[in-house]
């Protein structure tokens, strides 16, 4: 697994007009393949009457899967340099539709590649990129005594704590690099006298 990537911080559209046609790319965190596709599906009923909806999603911390779509415009002039934008600011789990509605004017190849490429690299300087790092899933059962102290604790250590569960016994969900596994089982230790168990998970990935 990658140790990190960056996404769209959040769903949103930018406009752009390039010589009397106006382009608006809607972008969105897509988390898989499916999720990218019912997007651009989305978007393309929002629109039925535009001119072109033009498509690229990177799926995949490693960028595994990478899909592009001119949608009508000559071939390589639209969704090609939009997915170019995404790897080059290397982005992951995202999609990316530019909707144009044609104003008149012919851009020619070079200019439709820059106009779909660019308005691409707008929208994401218009709407932010956040990192997701890797870490590992843990899950800390402690005794109700000692459970409030504990997870303002682990919040105050800036640990990410996920997810708490009241039950005979508490659990917390934490999320932990890799590297701290040991050193935090060193200070667990000290902070519940021993009487605290701790169990790894899974890897996934969160905000940075």
């Amino acid at each position: 697994m990658q140790e990190e990537y960056r996404t769209v911080a959040q769903a949103g559209v930018h406009e752009a007009e390039i010589n009397r046609s106006r382009f608006l790319c809607a972008l969105a965190p897509a988390a898989t393949e499916q999720e990218a596709q019912d997007f651009v599906a989305r978007v393309r009923k929002e629109h039925p009457a535009a001119s072109h909806n033009c498509y690229a999603y990177v799926v995949g911390a490693d960028a595994g899967i990478q899909k592009a779509s001119d949608d009508g415009e000559p071939g390589g002039t639209a969704g090609v340099p939009m997915l170019q934008m995404l790897m080059r600011r290397e982005v992951r789990y995202v999609v990316a539709v530019v909707t144009r509605y044609y104003g008149g004017v012919k851009l020619g190849a070079g200019g439709l590649i820059r106009a779909y490429g660019g308005v691409v690299g707008e929208a994401l300087d218009a709407l932010g990129t956040i990192t997701r790092r890797r870490f590992r899933l843990a899950t800390v059962t402690v005794d109700h005594q000692r459970a409030g102290k504990l997870e303002n604790d682990l919040r105050a250590t800036g640990r990410t704590v996920r997810e708490v569960r009241y039950a005979e016994a508490v659990t917390i969900e934490i999320g932990l690099p890799d590297a701290d596994v040991e050193a935090f089982r060193g200070w667990l230790a000290d902070a519940t006298a021993g009487t605290a168990d701790l169990a790894l998970g899974g890897e996934a990935y969160g905000d940075a």
